[in-house]
């Protein structure tokens, strides 16, 4: 069973910068993607980047440019860089691992989410 365990959510000024991690747990296999989504109340969760155990990566148009994901294998782990924060990031962020287990079926497990506020 595999468990995600997020942090370096917080409080910031607009323009300002953060840095998310996501560690796991338990047995990784090698077909997997990890990924950050967010959801600010009333709203649909919507993903904002996505990188893949071979390091592929895929972001949301509105964070393109200002995010940046990457992974550590070895470490289990994804991060999450946010730079030039927006008042519209403001959302709780979740850490997402979606991984194609031993008997090829696809097992999805969420962090617990993180809280990103920006705000002057």
């Amino acid at each position: 069973q595999v468990q995600l365990v997020e942090s370096g959510g917080g409080l910031v000024q607009p323009g300002g910068s953060l840095r998310l991690s996501c560690a796991a747990s338990g047995t990784i296999f090698s077909g997997n993607i990890m990924g950050w989504y967010r959801q600010a109340p009333g709203k649909q969760r919507e993903l904002v980047a996505d990188i893949t155990s071979g390091s592929s990566k895929v972001y949301a148009d509105s964070v393109k440019g200002r995010f940046s994901i990457s992974r550590d294998n070895a470490k289990k782990s994804v991060y999450l860089q946010m730079n030039s924060l927006k008042p519209e990031d403001t959302a709780v962020y979740y850490c997402k691992l979606s991984m194609l287990n031993s008997r090829g079926r696809w097992d999805y497990y969420w962090g617990q989410g993180t809280q990103v506020t920006v705000s002057s």
